[in-house]
């Protein structure tokens, strides 16, 4: 049990650092001079040929089965980042993130059905406080000059994607190890977003010296601290779990737009920022009593499944 403890906290300790590279990310996607589908294929093409340079030089080849158990995975990631970065592009960064991190009503159906992995009560308590203190953010953020309604409607295509991505990764994982399985996705997202970068007349050109500075910490903050983090991470902790902290991804997002872009944030939406950052510190605290399989003790009943892994 203590072992399984460990592991756990170590998967939150993971998935807690892949959602911060992630809200820093969305910052710096709207700092890069490029289209959102342009960005993605130098990124994601970036870190996936240098990551299976490494894993070359490594001798741990890309096999078959690698590409082969990581095709949904690339898709539905390739849709999710195309959307999600399209949103970032046309609505504040404040609700691009937070609508795509309402992912949680929808993981936690998949994390129930599929892993019989069942939030408890004080869980569910604090996850609704958790979503009511984004909602607040993203309301106070609708009336600025940045908003649109097309951004946030991409923006809620992706959080489908992003939702689906979370079930196909634990189960890819599965047959193929993390690294392979990582770089894999990052090779298909890059490969999708090429055509579609040109059919939306979007610019692929070489980008500029400091677009490369920004693309280079895009790729391997969010792609070692993020992906690879996040997908292990999908390994060790019910997927219900790791979605509710994707809430804190508009947390450092909206933060660092506020000192990056001066985009606004009233008093109410900084003690909505901290309601939330409470919330999900007691969901973490709740998981030092659980078991393995995702529900603690004194809340497990008898038809409570553990973990699908």
């Amino acid at each position: 049990m203590s072992e399984g403890r460990s592991i756990r906290s170590m998967g939150i300790a993971g998935t807690t650092l892949a959602v911060t590279a992630w809200g820093g990310s969305s910052v710096v996607a709207k700092i890069i001079d490029m289209g959102a589908l342009a960005l993605l294929t130098y990124r994601f093409l970036l870190f996936g040929i240098v990551m299976a340079a490494y894993l070359a030089v490594r001798k741990i080849p890309l096999t078959r089965d690698a590409f082969r158990y990581s095709f949904w995975g690339g898709l539905t990631l390739g849709i999710d980042a195309a959307l999600f970065f399209t949103a970032i592009k046309f609505t504040t960064v404040a609700n691009a993130t937070i609508v795509n991190a309402l992912q949680v009503v929808l993981v936690s159906i998949i994390s129930a059905r599929l892993y019989g992995e069942r939030m408890t009560r004080r869980d569910m308590a604090y996850a609704t406080v958790a979503v009511g203190g984004v909602v607040v953010v993203a309301f106070g953020s609708s009336g600025s000059p940045s908003w649109s309604l097309g951004g946030d409607l991409a923006a809620i295509g992706a959080l489908i994607a992003w939702s689906a991505y979370f079930a196909v990764t634990r189960h890819a994982q599965t047959k193929v190890p993390t690294q392979q399985y990582t770089v894999c996705v990052a090779l298909y997202v890059g490969a999708l977003n090429a055509p579609l970068a040109v059919l939306f007349g979007q610019d692929l050109s070489w980008p500029t010296a400091d677009s490369w500075r920004w693309l280079v910490i895009m790729a391997f903050g969010s792609g070692i601290l993020g992906h690879v983090a996040m997908n292990w991470s999908l390994k060790t902790v019910p997927l219900w779990l790791a979605s509710t902290l994707t809430l804190f991804i508009p947390i450092v997002a909206s933060a660092l737009a506020w000192v990056a872009f001066g985009e606004s944030l009233t008093p109410l939406q900084m003690g909505a920022m901290g309601v939330v950052v409470v919330a999900l510190g007691m969901v973490v605290q709740n998981q030092r009593g659980s078991r393995p399989g995702g529900v603690s003790a004194a809340d497990a009943g008898p038809a409570t499944a553990g973990g699908g892994d």
